[in-house]
């Protein structure tokens, strides 16, 4: 071969080697960028959650993580549990305080802490979400926040419940049917209260084993809204939903107070937003849900059963009242006086 040639050569390998070189240093940049872009989020906060996948709830806190995680660029990531994975629901918030986990929804068994957050679920006394939000958007709702606060949680937004409805093998339409049933209820002293009241026998139990219950027969009926009966498969093992409509409530989304000043003031921002975010979420997933979550209901079997609502009021109402402390009494009375003269 000529020296021209071995020249040529030469020239052409080294433009093969160059262009190589500068593939392989391209793709070592992307490769390292890749690895800075998937670097460890600098906060991982852990959601504890009732209700199971399906449930609006979890959907919204589905949200929150996505868009959570996308607005502070990876920095702050939401793992979310559903069905009491993680804790049942008042463990959860004790969880919370001892900084284990750090959020989940939760409402009036709040109660065992601070008495006055057993407004938002106190049987019997608001009828409609108009009284909801006349609740949540005025001191009442103030003093629960400034309640949760204390206790070491953040409220972060409500998200909606619909009202609570009786399910079980019988049609109960007076509380003189009620005589001896055996009811799940929360951990809540005023649930314990209204049902004792109504002649049936109220059992608190943690809500993940309340199907099997049922199933067993340790129970022989349990209270909830209708997307909660739905998203439990409650229609597997419950024939009647009677309408009694006795709690119309929220929930609220928390994070322990402590875990989010953990936060440095721009991400407390980001949280923020994203959170009210996933409240307005929740709202549309929630009125979505209600148009059809009922005749899902009466297709799997249930039958809806119309009830005597003021016969349940009157029977409850004052072994209701006389539980609360004095100053909650008076409490009480003063948003009965002030729903009324509200109402049309």
């Amino acid at each position: 071969m000529n020296t021209k040639c071995l020249n040529q050569k030469k020239l052409a390998d080294r433009k093969i080697f160059r262009i190589a070189y500068a593939i392989f240093v391209g793709a070592l940049f992307v490769l390292l960028a890749s690895c800075q872009e998937k670097k460890s989020p600098e906060y991982v906060f852990r959601a504890s959650h009732l209700v199971n996948e399906n449930h609006t709830w979890y959907k919204a806190f589905a949200y929150f993580s996505e868009i959570l995680e996308e607005r502070s660029k990876g920095r702050i990531v939401v793992e979310n549990y559903h069905s009491e994975q993680l804790a049942k629901e008042s463990e959860a918030i004790r969880l919370i305080q001892a900084g284990v986990i750090d959020m989940t929804t939760t409402g009036s068994v709040l109660n065992n802490w601070e008495e006055i957050i057993a407004f938002c679920e106190l049987p019997f006394l608001l009828k409609d979400s108009v009284d909801m939000k006349t609740i949540i958007n005025g001191p009442i709702g103030q003093r629960m926040e400034e309640a949760m606060l204390k206790i070491g949680l953040r409220p972060l937004g409500y998200f909606q419940r619909g009202p609570r409805h009786l399910t079980s093998n019988r049609p109960i339409r007076h509380p003189d049917d009620l005589k001896g049933l055996i009811v799940r209820v929360p951990n809540v002293p005023s649930f314990i209260t209204a049902w004792q009241s109504l002649g049936a026998k109220p059992t608190p139990m943690a809500f993940s084993e309340v199907f099997t219950s049922l199933q067993q027969g340790t129970i022989q009926a349990q209270e909830n809204p209708f997307a909660m009966i739905r998203a439990a498969g409650f229609s597997e093992v419950q024939k009647y939903v009677n309408l009694t409509a006795h709690v119309v409530s929220w929930t609220y989304p928390v994070i322990g107070e402590k875990q989010f000043q953990k936060l440095p003031d721009d991400l407390k921002e980001i949280f923020l937003e994203a959170a009210r975010d996933m409240q307005a979420y929740e709202h549309r997933l929630f009125v979505e849900n209600e148009k059809k979550v009922q005749q899902e209901l009466k297709d799997q079997g249930m039958v809806f059963v119309e009830v005597d609502k003021e016969a349940f009021a009157l029977a409850s109402r004052e072994a209701i009242f006389s539980s609360l402390s004095p100053e909650m009494q008076a409490i009480y009375n003063d948003i009965v006086s002030n729903l009324k003269s509200r109402r049309p």
